[in-house]
């Protein structure tokens, strides 16, 4: 929750939040894992921490217990994180508890579901992927005697389950995790996915509640859950609105070819009450990305009722930009050099080139460790607003 700065999206997120929790009530499940990553920063907005509240509520009524980790996301290296007071509102629990042994290891504790008497426990996820280091240190062998029906909830990558397209991104094999449990609730790679390897049954990938970003838009569409039923995986999709995925090749076209492509493909496409993405690429002969005629095609697709859309250009570039040989280590350095090269084609004065190498300066400031999202984006702000005045 409160991964999108679009309004319609943050929206769009917390109806599929919502529906996964009429999913839940519907179904009468016995209980909920979260395998990490309710929020998308530790101190999370209040709307955001709002609509969660009231949704697990409900599932408190229902006498429905619900039981979470902390991802990479949610999870503070100041051990400030809002899941703590969800836990003290008696709106979950967290099971990622554990004791250090005199040897210098450490043990996870379980906690059983009164009703159902499975014994659930789990490990944190961490930034970059640093909660694989604590694998190391964990007693497995304690926790793989215990016995009875088991589920283990991670937030990490698995090798065994990483998609082609992460291939560069840091998993550990499923091996890392103690052997023998029922079930792997997996969380932190949005992505769909299950398998079974050896003593390893069941590791579940269930994806996001609701996709998070442009390319996961393109790719799921949608958002997922899963629905266990003896030790059976159900996927459930979470459908709030259609996605209309737009891709135009622009490559040797100038931009006025290139409007007209991305006018011909809006207006092929039924896009009542969807999210639409419209992805641009290739090299213009003529013409820069920023003359592409956004607004004009914004207006298109909402006057054909479109929910919400999305543009874009990583991968657009023109010819008319010019190659620049980088020889600068400093940064700002290179900022300089490039904004002063490039001033002509821009029309850049120097008055212009000094507000842009200011405004580049305060965005790559980051959010002091405890600051509210929030409060960092009004600070963003009034420094942005007192820059331009």
């Amino acid at each position: 929750m409160g991964g999108w700065r679009d309004p319609r999206l943050r929206e769009a997120n917390a109806k599929s939040f919502k529906l996964a929790i009429d999913t839940c009530l519907n179904e009468q499940v016995d209980f909920v894992l979260i395998a990490g990553d309710l929020f998308n920063t530790a101190v999370p907005a209040i709307d955001s921490l709002r609509i969660v509240v009231e949704q697990l509520k409900r599932i408190n009524d229902a006498d429905i217990p619900v039981y979470f980790i902390a991802g990479s996301h949610d999870f503070s290296p100041s051990g400030k994180t809002m899941l703590d007071v969800i836990e003290q509102a008696g709106l979950g629990i967290n099971v990622a508890q554990g004791e250090e042994l005199s040897n210098g290891r450490f043990t996870l504790k379980f906690t059983v579901d009164p009703k159902t008497k499975i014994k659930i426990t789990g490990m944190i996820g961490k930034k970059g992927g640093l909660e694989t280091g604590y694998y190391c240190y964990l007693a497995k062998e304690q926790l793989e005697k215990e016995p009875g029906p088991k589920i283990f909830m991670f937030h990490s990558a698995i090798a065994e389950l990483k998609p082609k397209e992460l291939e560069h991104m840091d998993a550990m094999a499923c091996s890392m995790m103690p052997a023998g449990f029922d079930y792997y609730a997996g969380g932190h790679v949005h992505i769909v996915d299950k398998t079974s390897v050896e003593q390893y049954k069941n590791i579940v990938y269930p994806g996001p509640v609701f996709p998070n970003s442009f390319s996961e838009l393109e790719k799921l569409g949608k958002g997922n859950m899963v629905i266990v039923e003896d030790w059976n995986i159900r996927n459930i999709l979470l459908v709030i609105h259609p996605v209309i995925s737009i891709s135009v090749d622009a490559d040797n076209k100038s931009v006025s070819e290139a409007n007209k492509l991305l006018k011909e493909a809006i207006a092929n496409k039924d896009l009542n009450n969807a999210i639409v993405t419209v992805r641009l690429q290739g090299c213009l002969t003529q013409g820069r990305p920023a003359d592409i005629s956004w607004n004009d095609l914004l207006h298109q697709a909402y006057a054909k009722k479109a929910y919400a859309v999305l543009h874009n250009t990583n991968a657009l570039n023109s010819k008319e930009l010019q190659i620049t040989m980088v020889k600068e280590t400093n940064v700002e350095e290179l900022e300089s050099r490039l904004l002063q090269e490039h001033a002509n084609q821009f029309k850049l004065s120097q008055d212009d080139i000094e507000l842009a190498r200011k405004l580049m300066h305060l965005l790559s400031s980051e959010r002091a460790d405890g600051e509210r999202v929030t409060d960092f984006e009004s600070r963003m702000h009034a420094e942005m607003d007192s820059l331009t005045k």
